[in-house]
């Protein structure tokens, strides 16, 4: 059970669901006549490199390539919607993916910051109240954004194919039939989610930011750009301590807020999407027995 834990994790995609194994990755996607068009690929060398035993060095580097992944299957399942044959790799898929991450940094990093650092010129409030505002705005941004473009009807399927990539990995943790009726019926939550890892980070930077105590603005929004690494790579760890003891009452209390932000970023899937869930993670499995 361990084994599948750390191994196995998926992504939506637009009209689709990414699966991701040790060696291989598989990306089901409804095409526009309806039937189900299936993409598999090998994973980059970094995946089963000695890199993925160090910890928290790990988690930064394979969250980075796994945002790469994430474009590139985007890509992929848009091009297949839309019959053309765009491809985004290389240099403009990570230019790509900087230019998101960048814009993702200065709305939930330094605009927090420049808040914080205004309300402790202007407003007089002490660096360790303004720090903690400072990380509390962050958590409202975040929770704020996620709940906003839910109503987005793309986002809102999004969300739904979100909500089959979890039910059919929580169904085969369980040893269950994948079986579109079958996997309707398993958890729509899953410990090993991207919003867990969102949350996390959120939550760490409060902390850490608040006991940074006073210092100039210039170096306040350095040191919010330069601490992103450390509290990525603590907060992936994390994830993976939780995951792999969730039998202890003591860590099934720990993820409750995780598993509570799941429910703006999970939407119930109907069949046709858990069937196209299912399709993926089969082909995952079926790739990764093919690359020994």
């Amino acid at each position: 059970m361990e084994d599948r834990i750390i191994t196995y994790g998926g992504q939506a995609v637009l009209e689709g669901v990414l699966m991701r194994g040790q060696k291989a990755f598989a990306i089901a996607m409804r095409a526009p006549d309806g039937s189900i068009t299936i993409h598999t690929e090998k994973l980059a060398k970094v995946y089963r490199s000695g890199i993925t035993k160090v910890p928290f060095i790990r988690g930064v580097i394979l969250l980075w390539d796994a945002l790469g992944l994430g474009m590139k299957a985007l890509t992929i399942s848009a091009n297949t919607q839309t019959g053309e044959d765009e491809k985004l790799e290389g240099p403009a898929l990570y230019l790509t993916l900087g230019l998101s991450m960048t814009i993702g940094i200065g709305l939930f990093f330094l605009l927090p910051a420049g808040i914080g650092g205004a309300a402790e010129h202007y407003l007089g409030w002490s660096s360790w109240l303004n720090n903690l505002t400072e990380g509390l705005v962050r958590l409202g941004l975040l929770v704020g954004y996620v709940w906003a473009i839910s109503f987005m009807p793309d986002v809102k399927r999004l969300f739904m194919y979100h909500g089959a990539e979890h039910k059919t990995i929580n169904a085969f943790e369980a040893g269950a039939e994948l079986t579109p009726e079958v996997v309707a019926k398993y958890p729509i939550e899953h410990a090993r989610c991207g919003t867990a890892f969102l949350l996390t980070l959120v939550l760490l930077s409060i902390l850490v930011f608040t006991l940074l105590g006073p210092m100039p603005l210039l170096w306040r929004l350095a040191t919010r750009i330069l601490f992103i690494p450390v509290l990525a790579g603590i907060a992936i760890e994390y994830i993976r301590w939780t995951a792999n003891h969730l039998d202890s009452p003591f860590v099934q209390f720990l993820i409750k807020p995780n598993l509570a932000l799941q429910h703006l970023t999970t939407r119930t899937p109907d069949l046709a999407m858990l069937e196209v869930a299912i399709q993926s993670f089969q082909s995952m499995r079926k790739a990764e027995s093919e690359a020994g």
